[in-house]
């Protein structure tokens, strides 16, 4: 089973999709590991951005390469060090984006590795949003481009505050050090890149291929819908396949078959989604399983691996309907 990430806070579900009568299907690795989200409690002032001191990055110096990084040399700062030791030439992180990192992490006075993803070989995706992350994260990559690797130091202000995390071995005094390689970023204005597929079947709906970040339309055919799932490539991507209890992030758009009425869709929202396939209809967990990272994929779901005869009360959705979903797969959490 795949260790949490200390940093990462539980994500989100969806309402409308989320499996009925399965309270016990939360993230069956939740407890792996710490899971310091920040207080629920409104949080510090922004802190001052100051350039150092930042111990040494001795090896692993390339982007996305591990790091190995120096003792802490002297007292920390008590601001917010923070520098980009790579600058990348990629699309701007902004607050409340979903990231995704690899990133080392340890305490500035003994140089203890608390945590790191690429022994995981896994990156992290989470959101810069305050509740979610700690502080620090959030002010020191907030502006950076991805492809950039960004190094700082956050005091425990802007950390685990004076409680720390014991699970970790950190201290209510200590310093953090952080190397953050930003890969990707994503916000409500994210769309699938993949390859165009042919949608030749006349018997199926068709699904836009847009990449403006715009929901994509649905053409329902005026036929009858199909009796089993349907899961097809409308945009092939080239990333990692989404497996059977993996957590992904999307943007989708839902429609019933009879009639094409749109249900729920993340664009009308603008926000992101993301949620474990553990945790949702058959058909999305049955339909996403096996697709590929950076994929649109229409998914046609026949009421018994959809909601059958008890739709969520106010969806709008009528018993025994079929449901129809574009989908874009943005990342694997």
């Amino acid at each position: 089973m795949r260790r949490r990430s200390l940093l990462i806070a539980v994500p989100a579900g969806l309402v409308t999709l989320a499996a009925c009568g399965d309270e016990d299907s939360g993230s069956g690795d939740a407890g792996d590991s710490a899971t310091p989200e920040a207080s629920a409690t409104s949080g510090p002032p922004a802190p001052k951005i100051v350039d150092g001191p930042l111990p040494a990055i001795t090896a692993g110096t390339k982007f996305d390469e591990k790091p190995t990084v120096a003792k802490g040399s002297g007292e920390p700062s008590k601001d917010l060090a923070v520098k980009t030791v790579i600058a990348g030439g990629g699309k701007a992180v902004a607050e409340n984006d979903f990231v995704s990192v690899n990133y080392l992490g340890q305490i500035w006075e003994s140089a203890k590795v608390f945590d790191n993803s690429y022994d995981r070989k896994a990156p992290l995706v989470i959101q810069l949003a305050q509740g979610s992350i700690i502080d620090g994260w959030r002010y020191a990559l907030t502006g950076k481009k991805t492809g950039s690797r960004v190094q700082f130091s956050v005091p425990p202000t802007w950390g685990y505050g004076e409680q720390g995390n014991e699970q970790a071995g950190i201290a209510g005094s200590d310093t953090l050090v952080f190397v953050v390689d930003v890969r990707d970023t994503f916000n409500a204005r994210s769309s699938a890149k993949g390859k165009e597929v042919p949608q030749d079947d006349a018997a199926l709906p068709k699904v836009g291929t847009n990449t403006d970040g715009k929901a994509p339309a649905i053409d329902v055919p005026k036929a009858d819908a199909p009796k089993k799932l349907v899961a097809e490539y409308v945009l092939e991507g080239d990333g990692v396949e989404v497996g059977a209890q993996d957590s992904v992030l999307v943007q989708y758009k839902g429609v019933v078959w009879d009639g094409g009425k749109e249900f729920d869709s993340t664009y009308g929202r603008k926000q992101l989604t993301s949620f474990s396939l553990e945790q949702v209809v058959k058909g999305w967990s049955q339909g996403l399983t096996g697709k590929k990272v950076g994929s649109r994929v229409l998914i046609v779901i026949p009421p018994d691996l959809g909601y059958g005869d008890s739709p969520p009360q106010g969806s709008g959705i009528e018993k025994d309907s079929t449901l129809v979903f574009s989908v874009d797969i943005l990342a694997k959490m």
